[in-house]
């Protein structure tokens, strides 16, 4: 049986050990992905707490721009520099720490650690490099990549968490690292970089002469200053090309080894389950240690015996007057000669029909929660019939959103419950 994991039912998955895995002192990496809008950022920090709590030295590296992490944690703001949360430690001699991913500046410390004084100022100078770090497309998960490597280089923490990017398709944070350091170490850079290699009148001659219809068609797309700028970021970038490539590797084999950890993250809803289920099939594809799936939202009810069909006739039967679940010969429980202390008060009908319309009320309500809970279970079974061999974590949907670190302990005790409070 593999860490993190424990064994159920044989109708059931298996349950994801949250404590066990965070408690291995193996596991050194923890990636929270999935879908948008799931979850990721309130997992990834309910698991900080709960491992500083539980002895680790942990950081959360979060990519959200939504900047809810740091109001949880009672950090004013966060940035690219992991900060101490003070009051999240337990006595057990942990320490939890966050930072924000700030894209544009681990790209500048890149450049920064590669070229010297002179070169890096004319990188970071150059209008192209500055619209390639600020927005180009993969650059926001390639840092990702590049700000982990970083944080597992230092070895100041023994459990880095990671919050995903909220990219569109569950590909893209895989992807995108190798794309873009595809790119950096492409055909086209290397074309761009030719004239700069040749050098002075001949590189142009080159250029012009060589790819005269190449470098029209550039200036016809790009704009003649964009080109310009383009081709001297390249040349100021030559000798840091190869680097991008070798990192992007290295990260991409550092999220194969042992010491990681995937956690896919879902809503019990069709599309994230469907991208759920994609993700857990790529990670698979890619050799990558999937620990399970945390399913959060997650409806539930104290009252389920309780069923929608019993509820809604229930309901009814209130509201035409009749009794609920009466046994024959006992109607007369209403009738006048069994009228209750009061009855001949002008307000105990109204009183009583009241009452009647809020259990009405209260029962349809009953009814509907019970509706979600059947469609959501139905949803998850479809998922844990494709891929019975994950591990489930059920997390319950919250009246509110979490915004302080009370909230995040709250969450983190419902993982490592496995299922859902009132389940």
């Amino acid at each position: 049986m593999s860490e993190g994991v424990d064994t159920v039912g044989l109708d059931t998955p298996p349950r994801l050990a949250v404590d066990r895995l965070l408690d291995d002192r193996e596991t050194r990496i923890i990636v929270c992905c999935g879908a948008g809008g799931v979850g990721k950022t309130t997992t990834a920090a309910a698991l900080g707490v709960r491992a500083a709590a539980r002895g680790r030295k942990a950081v959360v590296l979060t990519i959200d721009p939504a900047r809810r992490l740091a109001q949880s944690m009672g950090i004013d703001s966060l940035d690219n520099t992991p900060r101490r949360v003070r009051t999240a430690g337990g006595d057990g001699g942990g320490e939890l720490h966050a930072m924000m991913l700030d894209m544009k500046r681990t790209f500048d410390e890149i450049v920064e650690a590669h070229a010297d004084g002179e070169r890096a100022r004319a990188i970071l100078a150059n209008p192209f490099y500055q619209s390639l770090s600020a927005g180009f497309a993969g650059t926001q998960e390639y840092m990702a990549m590049e700000k982990l490597g970083q944080l597992r280089a230092r070895d100041d923490w023994d459990l880095i968490i990671v919050d995903t990017p909220p990219s569109r398709s569950a590909l893209d944070f895989l992807d995108a690292p190798k794309r873009l350091g595809s790119f950096l170490d492409g055909k086209f850079i290397r074309v761009l970089m030719a004239p700069a290699k040749v050098g002075g009148r001949a590189g142009m001659k080159f250029l012009n002469v060589g790819m005269s219809m190449m470098t029209g068609t550039l200036s016809k797309l790009m704009g003649a200053s964009l080109l310009k700028d383009v081709q001297t970021f390249v040349a100021a970038m030559d000798t840091m090309f190869g680097g991008f490539r070798t990192r992007a590797d290295a990260t991409f084999r550092l999220l194969q080894a042992p010491g990681t950890a995937f956690l896919v993250v879902a809503a019990p809803e069709p599309d994230a389950l469907r991208e759920a289920a994609y993700f857990v099939e790529r990670l698979a594809a890619e050799r990558m240690p999937l620990a399970g799936l945390v399913l959060n939202r997650v409806h539930a009810s104290g009252a389920d015996q309780l069923s929608a069909e019993r509820a809604l006739a229930a309901a009814e039967n209130l509201e035409e007057g009749g009794i609920v679940d009466q046994e024959s010969g006992k109607a007369g429980l209403r009738d006048t000669a069994a009228e209750p202390p009061g009855a001949d008060d002008d307000t105990a009908p109204d009183d009583t029909t009241a009452v009647d319309r809020i259990t009405a009320g209260l029962l349809r309500l009953h009814a509907e929660r019970m509706q979600v809970i059947a469609r959501e279970q139905r949803t998850r079974d479809r998922f844990t019939s494709l891929h019975p061999e994950v591990a489930v974590a059920e997390v319950a949907a919250l009246p509110g959103d979490v915004h302080d670190l009370a909230g995040l302990r709250a969450i983190g005790e419902r993982l490592a419950a496995g299922v859902p409070a009132g389940a």
